[in-house]
């Protein structure tokens, strides 16, 4: 049987999509295709990046996505304020969208189609339809799972119209200056232009649930708090990001379909500490790309290598959240935070880009303790004893 793509990717999100973009861009002799459930490739979100996240050719080939750019970024907290030169952009799903659409061939897009069945070499679609391809990638985001103990950001955003100018340089990655509710809460700030702003209501935290008025009523507030009216709310997002406290990815990656890639979410490929998944799905999309060849059992291979080796490259992200969610009482968590910023520029972009060295975590866990040393040396030999 002829094959009807070379390449079918399960899934239109951000994984999916920027391989779409890297092949179509590398190899563009392959006939790939995107199936989405959804209306649209991408769905309605904001990915960013942080200067260091990714390297020079890497932002050459995904500058088309990025809709904002900053020279710089700051943060709040109770005992100080902090500004850091250090570069910042946002890509959002409808730079994202564009750029497929602009880059697969018509009929290679397939959306508003689930999804029901995969094999290594066929997708089989709601509306029965079964598609055959030389692989599948499953980009499909990241289901419920045991194999992982992962914690959770959320959060509430609301991107708004102001009646006046909002004065800021530059976005405010963290605003722990608020009231402490439900973990660790802060608001994300994004100024895309003088009168109009992101604003988001987001919490470090344990559980997924969140209630979408209350929210609603902490960005109002907030708001109000620097002098800003708004005048008209444009859209709204919400997100739940995993956060990395332990787990097993190879137990993870079994949990798919034997033979089937995955990539993104569904590869545990996110930062274990801030939940950005954009320059991991960067760094996937250009390995994928650069493969000799291109058939179910390579990529497979290449992409469980690729997890697994980023996986139990950071675990020490891992025990950095196990000080944040296990032994941290209350406002700890933030204390925690609020000394990490105490470092420098650098050091702080290591943590973003997960390229921390040994000497820098002998930094970070050195000087004063946010906690009680041998509550966080308990609870680290705990956890290792599985005694969580």
């Amino acid at each position: 049987m002829t094959p009807d793509f070379d390449l079918i990717l399960a899934g239109g999100g951000l994984a999916n999509g920027l391989i779409a973009l890297r092949l179509a861009q590398l190899r563009p002799e392959l006939r790939v295709a995107i199936v989405e459930s959804g209306p649209s490739i991408g769905g309605d979100h904001t990915w960013s990046s942080f200067g260091l996240d990714i390297n020079e050719e890497q932002r050459r080939w995904t500058q088309p996505l990025f809709a904002h750019r900053w020279d710089c970024y700051s943060v709040r907290f109770p005992r100080h304020h902090r500004t850091l030169d250090v570069g910042y952009g946002t890509s959002n799903s409808e730079r994202l969208a564009a750029a497929v659409t602009a880059a697969l061939p018509p009929g290679h897009i397939i959306t508003n189609v689930p999804v029901v069945a995969l094999s290594p070499t066929s997708v089989t679609l709601a509306d029965q339809r079964v598609l055959h391809c030389n692989a599948v990638i499953d980009g499909r985001g990241q289901k419920k799972t045991d194999a992982l103990d992962l914690r959770w950001q959320k959060f509430l955003g609301q991107e708004v119209e102001l009646a006046e100018d909002h004065g800021l340089k530059g976005p405010i990655i963290m605003d722990a200056t608020i009231p402490q509710a439900d973990g660790y809460r802060f608001v994300y700030t994004l100024p895309y232009g003088p009168r109009h702003v992101l604003i988001e209501d987001t919490y470090y935290s344990d559980g997924r649930d969140m209630a979408p008025d209350l929210l609603r009523r902490h960005i109002a507030d907030y708001a109000a708090q620097q002098g800003w009216t708004i005048r008209q709310v444009i859209r709204e997002e919400t997100g739940i990001l995993p956060l990395a406290v332990g787990g097993s990815i190879t137990k993870f990656l079994d949990e798919g379909v034997p033979g089937v890639a995955r990539v993104g979410l569904a590869a545990g490929l996110f930062h274990p500490v801030t939940g950005y998944s954009f320059p991991d799905a960067v760094r996937m999309a250009d390995m994928i790309a650069a493969l000799p060849a291109f058939d179910a059992a390579t990529i497979h291979r290449a992409t469980r290598d690729h997890a697994m080796r980023v996986w139990n490259s950071r675990g020490m992200y891992r025990v950095l959240n196990r000080m944040l969610f296990l032994a941290a009482h209350d406002e700890e968590r933030r204390t925690i935070l609020e000394r990490f910023y105490e470092h420098p520029d650098d050091l702080v972009g290591r943590l973003y880009a997960a390229d921390l060295k040994l000497n820098d975590w002998r930094r970070i866990f050195s000087g004063r303790p946010p906690i009680p040393p041998l509550r966080a040396v308990g609870t680290v030999l705990k956890y290792g004893l599985g005694l969580k």
